[in-house]
């Protein structure tokens, strides 16, 4: 079973490809539309892909939108980033656009081609929808939090019954970690794992693995920009954490001949234990299983402050340059955040909305409702791989825990890949090392 609401295409492609696909995109895929009337608001959105319904929740709130008229258009996951800068460049960019976390749009805003939202949207709506630290730049924030994507640890209650440990009591250190995959092994259960051909259970160990060494995301950033370094024991840790689960046997020996998706899927089938997930899942995966899926942050190893916080990575919206009338694009934003829409949105895709007052009284499955509880509504951080420079995602995030996987890396050699890579992506990008630097500033702030 693979997940149909995921996207086929990384996202990371898209960066490494927005440039050649941006003439191409402007001449051939803008739509035409009417600009400069009074009231009327053109918007772009991506996400019916990723979490279906969400084009029956945009169609209605156009619909019961009394303020001004929207025009939207639901964006290729292939064009998403192209299509906006290439129209921002030319000043026909949309009013409104939807925006990944991170690089993914604080690229535009390097560019120009976002307002900041402070002072535009109300204070409130915008820290009720958790755009998270990724989206602020310079003391201003650039998108509206929209939909939430918790990611965690997800583990099969029934196979820790099987090995005899606690189903509601995961293990929430290191050393524990290590006691129950010995157990689960002992039992002729696969403990951990899942599926890492296509590279991308690599990217989402770093999201859970390399906080937990971290004060704060600035601190990430300072390891891309050379103020610090991979090679510090500290900052590969996580990598070697990975080769320790290796070399005890607790990973699933079909592991690297596996996708990301296929190697969940064995977490909800019974035949591994423990996996890494994300929230989307968690009402089918339950649901399949007579909630039997368990949640749980990374175990702790490390001394960060970063360390055991649960992972949210929210998807937004925000304001183009270009909007004619920013405070209308604002006003219709805030109401996508109001109570009735908030409820229009479960109501249509039956998943959460990213706003700290939505009314979870409506949520019926107790995992679920725990996850936004313990997730979405208590501290969080963001996804630190939204961070990582596109040359050091294709050529260390993702191969060095493959070949971990693979018995062929240590993690002192993984440090030593990252730390070269990042070097290389320095010299040949210095003007993205300077934004980076500005960057870390504000990732720097509390959480």
């Amino acid at each position: 079973m693979s997940n149909p609401r995921l996207p086929n295409i990384s996202r990371r492609d898209l960066l490494r490809t927005s440039a050649v696909l941006g003439g191409a995109a402007f001449g051939g895929l803008l739509p035409s539309f009417a600009r400069a009337q009074e009231k009327t608001l053109d918007m772009w959105w991506w996400g019916e892909q990723e979490l279906p319904g969400l084009q029956k929740f945009v169609d209605s709130s156009i619909a019961a939108y009394k303020e001004a008229t929207v025009k939207s258009m639901l964006q290729d996951t292939a064009v998403v980033i192209s299509q906006f800068q290439t129209a921002a460049a030319a000043g026909k960019a949309p009013d409104i656009q939807y925006l990944w976390n991170g690089v993914y749009h604080m690229e535009s805003v390097w560019l120009g081609y976002l307002k900041g939202l402070k002072g535009l949207v109300k204070e409130e709506v915008l820290t009720a929808s958790n755009p998270t630290a990724l989206s602020r730049f310079g003391g201003d924030i650039y998108r509206v939090g929209w939909y939430p994507l918790p990611m965690f640890w997800c583990y099969n209650k029934t196979l820790f019954e099987k090995a005899g440990l606690d189903p509601e009591a995961p293990p929430a250190t290191w050393d524990a970690l290590l006691a129950a995959c010995e157990k689960l092994k002992t039992a002729g259960i696969e403990p951990l794992g899942g599926g890492i051909q296509d590279g991308y259970w690599s990217e989402w160990y770093i999201t859970h693995s390399l906080p937990q060494n971290l004060d704060s995301f600035g601190e990430a950033v300072e390891l891309f920009i050379g103020d610090k370094d991979f090679r510090d024991p500290k900052y590969h840790e996580h990598w070697t954490k990975l080769a320790e689960l290796k070399t005890r046997g607790y990973l699933n020996k079909d592991m690297s001949s596996l996708e990301l998706y296929p190697g969940i899927d064995l977490v909800v089938a019974g035949k591994l234990a423990i996996g890494q997930t994300i929230g989307t899942r968690l009402p089918a995966d339950s649901k399949a299983t007579g909630g039997k899926i368990g949640y749980m942050t990374m175990p702790v190893f490390g001394k960060g402050k970063l360390a055991g916080i649960p992972v949210v990575d929210v998807q937004g919206l925000g304001i183009s340059t270009n909007a004619e009338d920013p405070q209308a694009a604002a006003a219709f934003l805030e109401f996508l955040n109001s109570p009735e829409r908030l409820k229009a949105f479960w109501d249509a895709t039956g998943w959460l909305p990213s706003n700290t007052t939505f009314d979870a009284s409506v949520i019926a499955d107790p995992s679920v409702r725990g996850l936004w509880e313990n997730w979405g509504l208590k501290p969080n951080i963001s996804n630190v791989t939204n961070l990582v420079p596109g040359q050091f995602y294709e050529r260390a995030a993702i191969p060095t825990g493959q070949q971990i996987v693979q018995g062929s890396m240590s993690g002192e050699q993984a440090g030593e890949l990252a730390s070269n890579t990042a070097k290389e992506w320095r010299e040949f990008n210095p003007d993205m090392v300077e934004n980076y630097r500005k960057w870390a500033l504000d990732l720097s702030a509390p959480i």
